[in-house]
């Protein structure tokens, strides 16, 4: 009866936390950030570090390229959100696989620190962001789509690889 009793109280507490989180302005983007932060990671970790130089057509970013064009636009809506100039992009070779996966990580990081804070001011007030001026909202929305977008690129790398990418979560 007393482990009833704690997973009751766990359930509530999971509960309450989603729905403090969800009444939250940015709940919404808050509550799924931790989900695109971590396939996105996954996807990176699924690389060989050998591959991290691959492209699949000549025009193409190589792997490793795309982790560090993902991980920069994230600062860069993030940094939008907050009216300021996102970090400057380490100095990293796009063939090094742990500095990449480290600097896309960081930049889910420095979203997160974000994202859960922001105002309903903030999230109708127009930002600067790698696509123009936008509301709050509006940047939220095309960062998961950009991230999204890039991820899916990437598991087609992966895919011509032999190299099966890890299942989508939420």
């Amino acid at each position: 009866m007393k482990s009833l009793g704690l997973i009751g109280s766990a359930v509530f507490s999971f509960v309450l936390g989603a729905a403090t989180a969800a009444a939250s302005p940015a709940g919404e983007y808050a509550q799924h950030l931790e989900a695109l932060s971590q396939l996105s990671i996954a996807v990176s970790q699924t690389m060989p570090a050998d591959q991290y130089s691959f492209r699949p057509h000549p025009e193409s970013m190589t792997f490793g390229e795309l982790m560090m064009h993902i991980a920069s636009t994230n600062y860069a809506f993030c940094a939008g959100l907050k009216d300021s100039n996102p970090p400057a992009d380490p100095a990293v070779s796009a063939a090094d696989k742990d500095a990449i996966v480290k600097f896309l990580s960081e930049s889910f990081n420095y979203c997160s620190a974000i994202i859960p804070k922001l105002t309903e001011a903030q999230l109708l007030q127009a930002h600067n962001s790698p696509d123009g001026r936008l509301s709050g909202r509006e940047i939220l929305l095309a960062m998961f789509v950009h991230v999204a977008h890039h991820r899916g690129q990437a598991e087609i790398y992966l895919r011509d690889k032999g190299i099966k990418p890890p299942s989508y979560r939420i």
